[in-house]
């Protein structure tokens, strides 16, 4: 098999396994920020949840960075036009990053009621704006994106802020936050004592029950809308640019990969069963294990979209030809070898170190200690 086909699935898979990395660690940190007003009653429990992340939170952003970075540097075409016709997008996931870091850092500064009730509102914001809009973007790439690209392959967006929004893309958008709960509220269950980890419970079961809902509501949608199938192409793992497709939409489109492959079923069902499993877990109190079935639906639920979608990453809804794929969008071959060695030294370096954070901070934070210091979290 040709050297530039193999990279191009490898570096498919490895965006995969970075946006699941995302949604795993980041949304739980996430979850536990949308959950702060809501499972925390006091200024001291409020503290306690954030203590139980503030040995995480700022290295789990490394998936964040990790997934911006491979998209510029693998896949540049869709960096530059998915950054430049969503811009405004881009700018409230940045604004919201931005002040997440103040809130863990400034929250506690101050004894002033009023001065910590905003920090907590700001990191209830940063917390599920963000997952918000991942699961949004997730859903509009199912949708189609209004976009083209001229002769010299200069993008040309031609929708609007509001469109991004659109009923199946919010409902995307409320699928990825529920499992950020989710997350969050397993987390806190772990590392907090009662009363703080029993609400977080419940939390964390309503979620996984949302989860599932959502995720079936919009399984049924995606089955019932136009999916994007190539008709004429150079070929894969042939350098090639959108310019030099020919794309229809064909009803059902979507779920064309799964009637040829009835196998990658099990994709989908992957991510009922981590949700479902993983609500019978936190029933029985079983927090760790809940955590990784969390995992699991994230790996059930962007490995649908990643097969179901499969070679497509960004379609245009202006004009399908013109959609952007695994084959023309993505970087040379010599690009792509030095960023897989590059990836191979780096990526397991990080999941050692997080998990060998996780196990030195393994435990229950103590309210009474969180108190003692005024100024922790």
């Amino acid at each position: 098999m040709d050297l530039y086909l193999i990279l191009q699935v490898l570096w498919w898979f490895l965006l995969g396994i970075l946006f699941v990395g995302l949604g795993t660690m980041v949304g739980m940190d996430m979850g536990v920020g949308t959950l702060l007003r809501f499972v925390g009653k006091t200024d001291t429990e409020r503290r306690a949840m954030l203590a139980a992340i503030g040995p995480h939170w700022d290295g789990n952003q490394v998936w964040f960075i990790l997934g911006g970075g491979a998209i510029f540097a693998a896949y540049p075409l869709i960096y530059a036009t998915s950054f430049s016709g969503l811009y405004v997008v881009i700018l409230l996931l940045l604004w919201s990053m931005i002040v997440r870091p103040l809130g863990f850092e400034y929250r506690s500064k101050m004894p002033s009621p009023a001065w910590r009730n905003v920090w907590d509102w700001t990191l209830l914001l940063s917390g599920a704006l963000p997952m918000i809009i991942f699961g949004a973007a997730m859903g509009n790439m199912l949708m189609g994106v209004p976009f083209h690209f001229q002769w010299d392959l200069r993008s040309v967006y031609t929708g609007s802020f509001i469109f991004l929004f659109n009923p199946f893309s919010v409902l995307a958008g409320l699928l990825s936050l529920s499992l950020s709960i989710y997350m969050g509220g397993v987390m806190i269950m772990g590392r907090t004592p009662d009363p703080i980890s029993g609400r977080a419970k419940a939390a964390a079961g309503y979620a996984a029950l949302a989860a599932i809902v959502l995720f079936a509501v919009l399984g049924v949608w995606v089955s019932l809308v136009n999916g994007y199938k190539i008709v004429s192409f150079p070929g894969a793992g042939v350098p090639q640019t959108p310019l030099q497709q020919t794309v229809e939409l064909v009803p059902g489109g979507w779920l064309s990969n799964y009637k040829s492959y009835p196998i990658l079923w099990i994709v989908p069902l992957l991510g009922f069963a981590g949700m479902f499993l993983g609500w019978m877990s936190v029933r029985s109190n079983k927090h760790t294990l809940a955590w990784w079935l969390g995992a699991v639906s994230w790996i059930g639920v962007i490995g649908t979209i990643g097969v179901a979608m499969f070679p497509f990453l960004m379609p245009s809804s202006s004009n399908p030809s013109q959609s952007l794929t695994l084959w023309n969008s993505i970087s040379s071959e010599n690009t792509l070898l030095w960023m897989a060695g590059w990836a191979l030294v780096f990526v397991p370096i990080i999941f050692w170190y997080t998990g060998w954070a996780f196990y030195v901070m393994r435990g229950k934070v103590d309210p009474k200690e969180v108190e003692a210091d005024p100024h922790a979290y």
